[in-house]
């Protein structure tokens, strides 16, 4: 029996976008597994300029549109890939929708723990932004 490639989602870092993937993604893809790399607002080619995100909940939001349209049912369960910034952006993700995300891989990236909360980190995150 062969088995099934993993899906996995990788997030770009502060000031990057879903292009610096580049490399990864094709060599994932060769080995079977499916790849989704996202531009998060007002990153890469996300028509949202950056004077109009606000929030880091506004950053976020192509990763949580898509997570919202994963199938709940599905026995699909994404790896999250943050780099960076990415990486608040994937524990979001990861506290947001838990029956969606397999792990989380954060490449040297912002990692909230047992003593600093993703909403402690976005608090953070919007100071330094704003």
């Amino acid at each position: 029996m062969e088995k099934r490639g993993r899906h996995f989602v990788l997030v770009h870092g502060a000031t990057l976008g879903a292009w610096c993937w580049y490399k990864v993604a094709p060599l994932l893809e060769a080995v079977g597994h499916k790849v989704t790399s996202l531009d998060m607002a007002a990153s890469g080619i996300h028509p949202k300029q950056h004077y109009e995100v606000t929030s880091f909940s506004e950053y976020i939001e192509p990763l949580t549109q898509f997570m919202k349209d994963l199938p709940s049912d599905s026995e699909e369960r994404v790896i999250l890939v943050g780099h960076s910034a990415g990486g608040g952006c994937i524990s979001a993700a990861m506290e947001n929708f838990p029956d969606k995300v397999s792990v989380g891989v954060f490449a040297a990236a912002m990692m909230p723990g047992p003593n600093l909360s993703f909403a402690a980190l976005t608090k953070e995150l919007d100071e330094f932004v704003l």
